[in-house]
């Protein structure tokens, strides 16, 4: 049966081998805590890459047991995230999480050419799995926060991976929309374009597991009635899993429209490289961390 609450992936994950997570300078209480939470629900095993006396000193002030966890002291910040990377290569991980460091040298550890974790030629993308009291089931999307305007090679990888992610959340054959500001082909618009080309792709097989439909604009793809005024019917129209943005605008805006205003939790991470990443704010709360370690877990 398809997931479609994020705290049902707990029950999922405690029957299946515990993932082993890997903390990149994980020296704040936010990711402890998440990270000592997951452990605690029976979803991962848990590594801490950083300063031991900063996360000796947290665990003590927040009351969690520092021998759950194994602690890797590298006090400096980008050293710390490349002990990480290195443990991931070296097979001791299969999730890597960003502790308390900037995304940009996190990044770059996952892209350095000669010590990162993303295999050649792969394309590095962000999916959200959203949980929005609005809709009546969970949302994947991306991309919201990697690739600014993804072209057409870029958009079949992204919609590949929105594909795996709902898959992993146990829906079969998920219903991938792919957004415009229309759903008419209007060859002026490169996203109308795009997305005519990956419906056409999928009807062929080149995109396969999934009901693809596109360009079609957000009201249609999230609201049975308006894809019934305007008649457009199919699989997805009203009915969508996934929804793929033609540009890191329309993504970014929908996921924090989502969560500021709308109540929306969410779960996020980095898919493309060896293994899931998880990439969340510093300022995230423990819940979304927790969330996030989950759907990488899902996902490992």
């Amino acid at each position: 049966m398809a997931i479609t609450k994020l705290d049902t992936m707990y029950d999922r994950l405690k029957n299946l081998p515990r993932k082993r997570l890997v903390g990149a300078y994980a020296c704040d209480s936010h990711s402890i805590g998440a990270i000592s939470t997951a452990i605690d629900k029976g979803i991962i095993q848990g590594t801490l890459v950083g300063d031991e006396k900063s996360i000796l000193e947290i665990c003590k002030k927040e009351g969690i047991d520092s021998n759950k966890f194994t602690i890797v002291n590298e006090p400096n910040d980008i050293k710390a995230v490349a002990k990480a990377v290195q443990l991931i290569h070296r097979g001791e991980g299969d999730i890597l999480m960003k502790g308390l460091i900037s995304t940009d040298k996190y990044m770059r550890a996952i892209l350095n050419k000669e010590t990162g974790i993303l295999p050649p030629k792969a394309v590095l993308s962000h999916v959200t799995v959203i949980e929005t009291p609005n809709y009546h089931k969970l949302l994947i999307v991306g991309d919201v926060a990697i690739i600014p305007i993804p072209d057409l090679s870029q958009k079949v990888a992204i919609t590949n991976y929105l594909i795996n992610t709902a898959r992993s959340l146990e829906i079969e054959k998920p219903r991938v929309a792919i957004l415009a500001a229309t759903e008419q082909v209007l060859p002026g618009m490169q996203a109308c374009v795009d997305a005519t080309i990956l419906a056409k792709m999928a009807d062929r097989g080149q995109i396969k597991n999934a009901f693809i439909d596109g360009p079609l604009a957000l009201d249609i793809i999230i609201d049975k009635e308006s894809a019934m005024i305007k008649k457009i019917g199919g699989e997805v129209a009203g009915n969508a899993d996934c929804i793929l943005f033609p540009n890191i605008e329309s993504g970014n805006v929908f996921y924090k429209t989502n969560t500021k205003l709308a109540g929306a939790e969410l779960g996020a991470m980095v898919v493309g490289a060896k293994v899931p990443c998880v990439l969340s704010s510093r300022g995230d709360s423990m819940q979304t961390k927790l969330y996030s370690i989950a759907l990488a877990a899902m996902n490992a």
